[in-house]
């Protein structure tokens, strides 16, 4: 079974996201996206001060199977990067959660987290109940 942590919101295309503050959120990928897609070998990326758009690509993660998109969960502009990623793309495996986050964003409009998975929701969705 995968991993649903509590205190995050999650997307029906296995993203995850943490309110860090009213308008800031931490975006990666979940514990079920990283076990189907294997042996992460290289993510990428926007740039910070990047725009994005909820529900539309803004990078990919290449694994040994296949190459998969990074759907931003939220509108708004990446304020970090997981810089660490470059160097070492397996984070994602290893640590999905926690070393493994992808972005930070400036969100942009009051629901932030509106039409986001509740944990309960999300282990549902992928069979986790």
């Amino acid at each position: 079974m995968s991993e649903v942590q509590a205190d995050l919101f999650y997307t029906k295309e296995h993203e995850w996201v943490e309110k860090l503050s009213d308008t800031v959120v931490r975006v990666g990928i979940t514990d079920f996206a990283q076990d189907q897609l294997g042996d992460i070998v290289f993510v990428e990326l926007p740039k910070v001060g990047t725009s994005v758009t909820a529900n539309e690509s803004i990078g990919s993660v290449e694994s040994v199977k296949t190459v998969s998109d990074i759907f931003s969960p939220v509108s708004g502009k990446v304020t970090a990067v997981n810089s660490s990623l470059e160097g070492s793309p397996e984070l994602v495996n290893s640590a999905p959660f926690s070393e493994g986050w992808m972005v930070e964003v400036e969100v942009t409009g009051a629901e932030v987290l509106e039409g986001l998975l509740t944990p309960a929701e999300y282990a549902s969705y992928i069979g986790n109940d």
